[in-house]
């Protein structure tokens, strides 16, 4: 049989016209401007991923740039020198001139930040994971509907044409239906540190960290480098750990090409259950009911140290996905292209022209859609729903027992108190 092969242009031109649940059929996105002027964008997190999202969206007018350590915000003002400087957002996104922002923060500054940019109208482009839980989650796929601006979760690598091949060979029935899939990543362990104690020791705080600021919605402590400025994403309070980082990422295109949502039934083992930080390894089950036509479908999660067995360790390729049909499995590493096993046939589907994917790519596509209303791949009506999913790994885990996720209530139907772990407290004056 011959499949047609679909280029990363004619998936762009369809990706919001398909499956309703990665991409929006709903939003009815709001022009900001002509195709012809430029965005007065403000950029909230300048530093590390913050840093690569504001060079993305340089082709625009940045006029507002925020960030809580005072040296890379000056560095990045020196690139931007008629932008106005910010250590707080709250302030930031009181300024009269902004178009749209974009947030490159760690975690628990996502929802805070991106709600109070769409209560004021204005199109958001956002970090992954979208959240900090479920419950911010929802609020964000659910206002941002309300108020049809164009959004955009920073998974850089959504349209990447690797992965466009292996959806499009999924959804043709080229491996037949598809019962399991598996994703693995090697974080934490060499990338940030998990399955710690609190700090015990109290430093000074950097003369050029606003420590109050960084610590926003989070409960009140005292500094750690052992949280700042990089391995927050290993506790609780601040990031989302190694399958908030990077399942965001890798189960991506195995969401799109299965079609995956509805109830679903999560259960996570691993080292016991630390109050502040998470495990240094996971595996995670995410059991999924019948979608239409497509049968029942397992999805297996592994990071840090776990690993699987048999067949599957031998063709999973770390970071990257493994996809099991009825007629045959794909293999894809992280942004690269799939490997396709039928019988005794193993094909390597990386075109001999590819070319290397730009992730600016996926900026320039929020921005058109800021001006023009055309679709996004990764708007929120895709990444809310997605990113509730993907958390429910770690609130499996802490509950310590199967989770049973009722998408349309927002509850666990199977354990009440598990419920406690979608959403969190906030210190007064960064609610949500």
């Amino acid at each position: 049989m011959r499949h047609r092969q679909t280029s990363r242009r004619d998936f762009l031109k369809t990706s919001a016209l398909g499956t309703a649940l990665w991409v929006s059929g709903t939003q009815s996105l709001r022009a900001a401007k002509s195709p012809n002027e430029k965005l007065n964008i403000g950029a909230i997190g300048v530093g590390g991923r913050g840093r690569a999202d504001l060079n993305a969206v340089a082709t625009e007018n940045i006029v507002a740039l925020c960030d809580v350590d005072d040296t890379r915000l000056g560095q990045a003002a020196e690139g931007h020198k008629s932008a106005k400087t910010y250590a707080d957002y709250r302030e930031l996104l009181q300024q009269d001139d902004l178009d749209a922002v974009v947030i490159g923060t760690p975690d628990h500054h996502h929802a805070p930040a991106a709600i109070r940019a769409l209560r004021r109208g204005l199109p958001v482009y956002c970090e992954k994971p979208l959240t900090h839980t479920v419950r911010e989650a929802r609020l964000l796929t659910e206002t941002a509907r309300k108020m049809g601006v164009a959004t955009q979760m920073g998974t850089q690598n959504h349209e990447h044409p690797g992965y466009v091949k292996m959806i499009d060979l999924v959804k043709q029935g080229t491996i037949g239906p598809v019962r399991e899939a598996h994703v693995i990543t090697d974080r934490p362990g060499r990338w940030w540190k998990q399955g710690q104690t609190v700090p015990q020791d109290q430093p000074a705080v950097p003369k050029d960290l606003h420590w109050d600021l960084w610590l926003g919605p989070a409960a009140e402590r005292a500094y750690s480098p052992a949280y700042v400025p990089f391995a927050w994403r290993g506790w609780w309070d601040f990031g989302c750990g190694a399958i908030g980082d990077m399942a965001i990422h890798l189960m991506d295109p195995v969401f799109m090409a299965l079609n995956l949502g509805g109830p679903v039934k999560v259960t996570s083992t691993g080292p016991a259950v630390l109050p502040a930080s998470g495990p240094t390894e996971m595996i995670t089950k995410f059991e999924f009911a019948a979608r239409g036509d497509l049968p029942p479908c397992t999805v297996y999660w592994y990071e840090g140290e776990a690993r699987p067995t048999g067949e599957v360790a031998e063709r999973l390729p770390m970071n990257g996905s493994l996809l099991i049909g009825d007629d045959g499995q794909i293999a894809c590493p992280h942004a690269k292209y799939p490997t396709l096993f039928t019988g005794d046939e193993t094909k390597d589907l990386t075109p001999e022209n590819a070319e290397e994917f730009s992730q600016t790519h996926h900026h320039q596509q929020w921005i058109t859609a800021c001006k023009t209303g055309s679709p996004t791949g990764s708007n929120f009506d895709y990444a809310g729903p997605f990113t509730e999913i993907v958390l429910l790994g770690n609130v499996a885990y802490r509950t310590g027992e199967m989770v049973h996720y009722d998408p349309q209530s927002m509850k666990i139907t199977n354990n009440a108190q598990a419920n406690d772990l979608l959403d969190k407290e906030y210190r007064v004056g960064w609610e949500v």
